[in-house]
C-alpha cells in the first residue's frame, strides 16, 4: 500500500486543520492506521490510531480530546480533524499504516510497515 498524506498547512493558535491520508494499491480498511508527528530535533511522536475496523481510536495524551481520526473505506483515506491548535502542535505529521494489529505497540512507530511522506502543519502564536 502507498499512503499520501496531506492537508497541512499554517493557522493561527485556536484555529482547526484536517489532514487525510490516502492509500492506494490496496484496501485501507485492511489496515490499521496511525498518525504521528515530528518536530525539529525530536522523535517521533503518537497522535492517534485506529483500527482495521474503525471501530476503536486511540490518541497521545496530549490530544485532549481536540483531534478526532476517522476511516472513509469508501475514499480509501484516513482523516485527522484537528482543533483547538496549539504552537506546540507544530510539526510534520506522518501517517503508517500496520498489517498488524497488536494493541500494546500502536504508539511505536516501529509497528507500521508503510509511511506516507509527512504534511507540515505550523501553528502560529
Amino acid at each position: 500500500v502507498q499512503l499520501q498524506a496531506f492537508g497541512g498547512g499554517l493557522v493561527q493558535a485556536g484555529g482547526s486543520l484536517r489532514l487525510s491520508c490516502e492509500a492506494s494499491g490496496a484496501t485501507i480498511s485492511s489496515y490499521a492506521v496511525g498518525w504521528f508527528r515530528q518536530a525539529p530535533g525530536k522523535e517521533r511522536e503518537f497522535v492517534a490510531h485506529i483500527r482495521r475496523s474503525g471501530g476503536h481510536t486511540y490518541y497521545g495524551d496530549f490530544v485532549e480530546g481536540r483531534f478526532t481520526i476517522a476511516k472513509d473505506n469508501a475514499k480509501n483515506t484516513v482523516t485527522l480533524q484537528m482543533s483547538s491548535l496549539k504552537p506546540e502542535d507544530t510539526a510534520v505529521y506522518y501517517c503508517g499504516a500496520s498489517s498488524y494489529q497488536i494493541l500494546s505497540v500502536i504508539r511505536n512507530p516501529q509497528h507500521y510497515n508503510y509511511w506516507g511522506q509527512g504534511t507540515l502543519v505550523t501553528v502560529s502564536s
